[in-house]
């Protein structure tokens, strides 16, 4: 007879895209006792996760015939090529993953091409990006939205949930791709917006912390504004996010504002302004350095204060991240 209290296998989960953003994820699903094997262009940055206990795998032929493979690359060419190029997880009829998740930041377009791609093979997709960074995923602070079937949802969003502290459901098709262009084009907004007033209250005698610190503890304030106040203070641009791919987005989201006749002109104008960061050749720092362009178009050359600023992850860090 069964052991009726012995539990079901979990699934076997493959990972393809361990940079900053995607080894942070994998590594959370990993201390959650998953059944993980990693795969990375470059292996060594997928070789930590063995301390987790995942497996590495030198190609990706390695993750064809698992349950679920999550992809976060950078560019909708790479995500093209890790599943349809030579050697790619969907090039084997024989040997199929059940079900692919893309967590990266991609077109609507290069994602519904996936979605097909996957379809025609009888392999599930889903459309997962991800709102957050590597140490807000480290906190497990992290957001997903999610679209495609439900019934294909249903089956991963425990996965997901090992991932995201908040997991949104959208609906059908490539809906949570437009979800996550309208959440960077704010990321940008706000950003450009933060920068604006913040320079013109330290021009007019104000310390950034003190007017941080204000506006954070407004019902202006954010968690984004808090998470940023740190970059701003002491004008730390580690990157988190780069100008470049910000462009990117802004790039996506005006072409579907185009496409469904949406007039955004605030965003138009960002826009121009991301542009102009890219323009500095300050490529490869965050894209916070819209708050030295704007002091430089407003005469400043700004200073680090070197004050200690909450970033508001730092007690989540310290009590959720795995």
């Amino acid at each position: 007879m069964t052991d009726s209290t012995t539990s079901a296998p979990g699934p076997l989960v493959g990972w393809i895209g361990t940079g900053r953003m995607g080894v942070a994820m994998a590594q959370r699903v990993a201390r959650a006792g998953v059944d993980l094997t990693a795969w990375n262009r470059t292996l060594s940055k997928a070789e930590p996760l063995k301390r987790d206990g995942a497996a590495v795998c030198e190609t990706i032929a390695g993750l064809r015939g698992k349950d679920v493979v999550l992809t976060m690359v950078s560019t909708p060419a790479d995500l093209e090529q890790v599943l349809l190029g030579e050697g790619g997880l969907l090039t084997d009829p024989g040997n199929l993953p059940g079900i692919v998740v893309d967590c990266s930041t991609v077109s609507t377009e290069s994602s519904a091409a996936m979605r097909v791609a996957c379809e025609e093979r009888g392999v599930g997709f889903l459309a997962a990006p991800v709102s957050g960074n590597g140490k807000v995923v480290r906190a497990g602070a992290l957001s997903i939205v999610v679209s495609g079937p439900k019934e294909t949802y249903d089956k991963v969003a425990h996965l997901l949930r090992h991932i995201g502290r908040s997991v949104t459901y959208v609906g059908e098709g490539d809906l949570a791709r437009l979800v996550k262009i309208a959440h960077n084009l704010m990321l940008g907004v706000v950003t450009q917006t933060l920068a604006e007033i913040t320079v013109l209250a330290e021009k007019g005698g104000v310390p950034r912390h003190a007017f941080l610190e204000f506006l954070n503890n407004s019902v202006m304030g954010s968690a984004f504004t808090r998470y940023k106040s740190p970059a701003f203070v002491n004008l730390d641009y580690t990157p988190t996010f780069t100008p470049i791919l910000l462009r990117k987005d802004f790039d996506l989201g005006l072409a579907a504002a185009r496409r469904l006749d949406v007039p955004m002109p605030v965003t138009a104008l960002t826009a121009q302004l991301v542009q102009a960061s890219v323009g500095s050749g300050r490529t490869e720092e965050d894209f916070s350095i819209l708050l030295d362009l704007q002091a430089a178009a407003s005469g400043m050359t700004l200073k680090p204060e070197n004050v200690v600023v909450d970033d508001g992850l730092g007690a989540a860090a310290g009590k959720d991240a795995l």
